[in-house]
């Protein structure tokens, strides 16, 4: 037995370690993370998700749904920080080309029971702005 090391240094998010319980993904820049480039939100229904910023900066943007709409909110994230985004809520980041983090997640998170939510050019101006 031995000790394994995971990395990946490409653009997006690669899951590089995975069992039957969690998984971890590393998660760099992309165009669809970078604030030109936004234009959804997702959640996961089932599971929370877990952030951690090692390299860059990033925004987490969030959304509540209100009986008046999207409430939009934002936390700029530090270095070494754990950042808990609850199963259920709207979210998504925003990056800068340097930027990696660490994602843990529980291994079941799929698009099965995940969801998208497009958003329209008055909430993407919205989102931008938080960055």
């Amino acid at each position: 037995m031995t000790i394994l090391n995971y990395e990946f240094s490409g653009e997006g998010m690669q899951r590089v370690f995975e069992n039957e319980k969690w998984t971890v993904g590393i998660k760099n820049w992309k165009p669809a993370n970078d604030v030109t480039g936004v234009d959804c939100l997702e959640r996961h229904n089932l599971t929370d998700e877990l952030f951690v910023l090692i390299e860059g900066a990033c925004t987490l943007v969030y959304a509540n749904e209100t009986e008046n709409g999207l409430e939009f909110g934002s936390v700029k994230m530090e270095k070494d920080k754990v950042y808990n985004i609850p199963a259920t809520l709207w979210h998504n980041t925003i990056t800068q080309k340097d930027t990696k983090m660490i994602l843990i997640e529980d291994s079941n998170t799929s698009m099965d029971n995940s969801d998208i939510l497009n958003l329209d050019e008055e909430q993407i101006k919205t989102v931008r702005g938080l960055a």
